[in-house]
């Protein structure tokens, strides 16, 4: 059995995740994540991230009344919004302070009631257990045994888990590769890119992939 305690290449990540999220992050993303105008690369992200979106929350039931569900990696809430208004109790936690805020503001009024917004460690296992868990883009930088150990951490707590990876494809291993040439204070926080085959957790499943312009990302389940 894995040790479920966080390692210090998974703390170390987290750090540095968190740093790029709340520093010169923070702006882009509020822009991403709303309807003001963008470039046409990030428009390709935008409609990408939709779409995945969609296709996660297509693997949890339409009702969720009842369901206490975890948005691990919430940002700034679209997916949390959703969730609440299925009916569901949100925790939604996220590393960034500031990614949490938006977040809250953005909810409408009369969803607040059923979220309890937070900013932390999405495996503190003080958060307790959940019906479903949904982490969007929010363990794509981290190495193989850090993304094993965090998916045992939350499916011992959990029924289901429904998140996305970084697929090895060549345009993403060509990309990773080149972001490693910048200097390391110039780069944002890496995507590590994965075979979801080659990964060791139990009742593990692949959904789909989506795959628009710049956003490339892969949905699994893990099913207890």
């Amino acid at each position: 059995m894995r040790d479920l305690t966080p390692t210090s290449s998974y703390d170390a990540t987290r750090t540095r995740v968190a740093s790029y999220f709340d520093g010169t992050a923070t702006r882009v993303w509020e822009r991403l994540t709303s309807d003001a105008p963008v470039s046409r690369i990030r428009q390709t992200v935008r409609e990408g991230r939709d779409t995945m979106r969609a296709m996660m929350l297509a693997q949890l039931p339409g009702d969720l009344r009842g369901a206490r569900v975890l948005d691990a990696g919430c940002g700034t809430g679209a997916a949390t919004a959703e969730l609440a208004a299925r009916g569901a109790d949100v925790v939604a936690i996220d590393i960034s302070p500031k990614l949490v805020e938006i977040a809250a503001k953005r909810l409408p009024e009369e969803l607040a009631g059923r979220v309890d917004f937070r900013s932390g460690d999405m495996l503190s296992a003080a958060l307790g257990r959940f019906d479903h868990v949904i982490a969007m883009d929010s363990l794509i930088y981290y190495t193989r045994p850090d993304l094993e150990a965090a998916l045992d951490s939350l499916s011992a707590r959990a029924s289901q888990i429904v998140f996305t990876l970084a697929p090895r494809t060549p345009l993403l291993m060509t990309m990773w590769h080149a972001g490693r040439l910048f200097p390391r204070a110039d780069r944002s926080p890496t995507m590590i890119p994965h075979d979801h085959r080659r990964i060791n957790v139990s009742g593990l499943s692949r959904v789909g992939r989506v795959s628009r312009g710049f956003y490339i990302s892969e949905c699994l389940r893990v099913a207890s």
